[in-house]
């Protein structure tokens, strides 16, 4: 075993890229609310992209290693400490076995990730190692993590372990940067596209939606981010026939009040929809806490694409950059 759990933190699960291939049977897909801090978060332990970590929700935990373990922390700001000293985030570390490690409440973002090298090991179901809480499917057990529970990671590649004993007795003088995705801001804009329905909403409606803030309630979860704001009409209150959804989807039920669907989102909804969450921005969303104010700005297709190329481009660059300075380091 790699670590075992002392406390476990608000909601704290095992979370990989997702459980794809299974919606036609009515299986969600789960999966990280933060692709891109979980990618960088392997990133940075040599791990494929589809390496099961630990999204933390808000509180984190506190854990204790069982041996060397090399680790890293991404995402929102938990305020990690090894042993009481504090840990830079977006940067690989080395645990020694009996060293505790403590993630406090997140001082900014709403859920941050803790990747071992190899890959948290347990159960692929339907592909997936991703927890979906309310079925009870995949992760250890279909729970979320408690006192007590036993993590262990996959095999060590021969890189993975080059690195452990290279960083045993050293930090490194650099760190992982993905800009614009874990601020505190007080207000933040995201980016959508019309939705299906979007035409049937009343033009005050469409106006207020994009020159008023919505705030995120309490309510929220990892199914759907919850919207307190101007309500939303339609010119016609004729129902809809269910159809596919997806993570950013913004449904608008009867109360006229924003539902933005997130990771653990039903296949289908009959909600209208006035707008969809360009791909780009769905980290930012995932970040979000209850109380943050959000405003809508309407895009075009043509500018969704290509943001999410730069955010492509981003990633690749820094994970080849990642791979050079290990590279490097393997070579000293």
């Amino acid at each position: 075993m790699a670590l075992t759990i002392l406390h476990p933190g608000l909601y704290t699960t095992i979370q990989d890229l997702g459980r794809f291939g299974f919606q036609q049977y009515g299986v969600i897909t789960s999966g990280a609310m933060d692709e891109q801090a979980l990618r960088i978060a392997n990133m940075l332990v040599a791990n494929d992209a589809n390496a099961a970590c630990l999204e933390i929700t808000l509180i984190g935990p506190t854990l204790i290693f069982t041996k060397p373990t090399l680790f890293a922390i991404t995402g929102g700001n938990l305020q990690p400490e090894l042993n009481g000293q504090p840990l830079m985030m977006w940067q690989p570390h080395v645990a020694k076995s009996g060293d505790v490690l403590q993630l406090s409440n997140a001082r900014t973002g709403c859920r941050s990730y803790l990747a071992l090298a190899g890959g948290i090991d347990v159960p692929v179901v339907l592909n997936s190692r991703s927890t979906y809480v309310r079925a009870q499917l995949g992760g250890l057990e279909g729970r979320l993590l408690k006192k007590r529970d036993v993590i262990e990671h996959a095999p060590l590649s021969r890189l993975q372990l080059t690195l452990l004993r290279e960083l045993s007795d050293k930090r490194l003088a650099w760190h992982a940067f993905y800009p614009n995705l874990h601020t505190n801001a007080q207000e933040v804009t995201v980016r959508f596209t019309r939705g299906l329905e979007y035409d049937s909403f009343t033009k005050e409606s469409i106006t207020n939606f994009t020159k008023n803030h919505y705030r995120v309630t309490p309510q929220s979860d990892r199914m759907g981010c919850r919207m307190s704001g101007v309500a939303l009409e339609r010119q016609t209150t004729q129902e809809l026939l269910s159809e596919a959804v997806a993570f950013g989807t913004i449904q608008v039920p009867p109360n006229g009040q924003p539902i933005i669907l997130l990771a653990d989102h039903q296949t289908t909804g009959g909600y209208p929809k006035i707008g969809q969450i360009i791909s780009a921005d769905l980290s930012l969303l995932a970040q979000l806490r209850p109380g943050a104010k959000v405003r809508f700005t309407e895009v075009t297709h043509a500018e969704a694409e290509l943001r999410y190329f730069q955010n492509a481009r981003h990633l690749a660059l820094l994970a080849y950059t990642i791979k050079d300075q290990y590279k490097k380091l393997s070579a000293q």
